[in-house]
């Protein structure tokens, strides 16, 4: 089985090497290290890797316009990447997960939690790349999911990641009780490092966006949810 490619941007030497250490220790991934944002773009150009371990301070171009440019770029959109800084500031968290990143992790961090999250974020990413059907027309409701367009009573309407993977994963389970852990686990790939409320919060919001269609996200007191056709 072929090694998972890791893509570290860093561009403190020493923590970048702990970091390529403790990915490489298990012996089933291979990390490459660049030091900046404009090389970061160029290695994900030239050999596409599996994820990215991202530094907000970078020279030349910082994390957040990399983390832009890479999720504006339809063959990097799914690109898992996971947000490595010292900057640990709620409003810099909100930034980071906002404009696309998968996960963020503020330094000192432990290798330990580290390998986790990245080994978490990897298998929520196989999990979306399960197939499903590509498109969904209800009555109120229209998802295209390999264009990533959703659109409620012919109007577009635009969805976070996050809302969208909700989404799908809901739609892919269309008339199934999902519990909360489940979809922190293929959607969030925490498990359970993170409060099943997250869940509560987004599912909120992408009722209040889809509307009409809201309704059919369905609450399954103490179970979880239902998305019904």
């Amino acid at each position: 089985m072929a090694k998972r490619r890791i893509l570290i941007v860093e561009d403190e030497q020493d923590v970048a090497g702990l970091i390529k250490h403790a990915v490489e220790r298990t012996g089933d991934a291979e990390a490459e290290v660049v030091v900046s944002g404009d090389s970061a773009l160029k290695a994900v150009s030239e050999r596409p890797p599996d994820l990215v371990l991202l530094d907000l301070n970078l020279p030349v171009l910082d994390g957040v316009e990399v983390c832009r440019i890479l999720r504006s770029r339809s063959e990097t959109k799914q690109l898992p990447i996971i947000i490595l800084t010292a900057r640990g500031a709620e409003d810099d968290k909100v930034t980071g997960l906002e404009i696309g990143a998968d996960d963020y992790i503020s330094k000192p961090f432990s290798l330990r939690e580290l390998t986790a999250r990245i080994r978490a974020v990897l298998r929520r990413s196989a999990a979306a790349s399960e197939p499903v059907a590509p498109v969904y027309r209800g009555t109120h409701l229209q998802a295209d999911f390999e264009a990533v367009a959703v659109a409620v009573d012919g109007k577009s309407i635009r969805l976070t990641r996050r809302e969208f993977e909700l989404l799908r994963f809901l739609v892919q389970n269309k008339n199934r009780v999902v519990s909360r852990d489940r979809l922190l686990e293929r959607v969030w790939g925490y498990d359970r490092m993170v409060e099943t409320r997250s869940v509560d919060v987004h599912i909120g919001r992408l009722r209040s966006k889809l509307g009409a269609a809201g309704r059919q996200v369905e609450t399954v007191v103490g179970l979880g949810y239902r998305f019904i056709d």
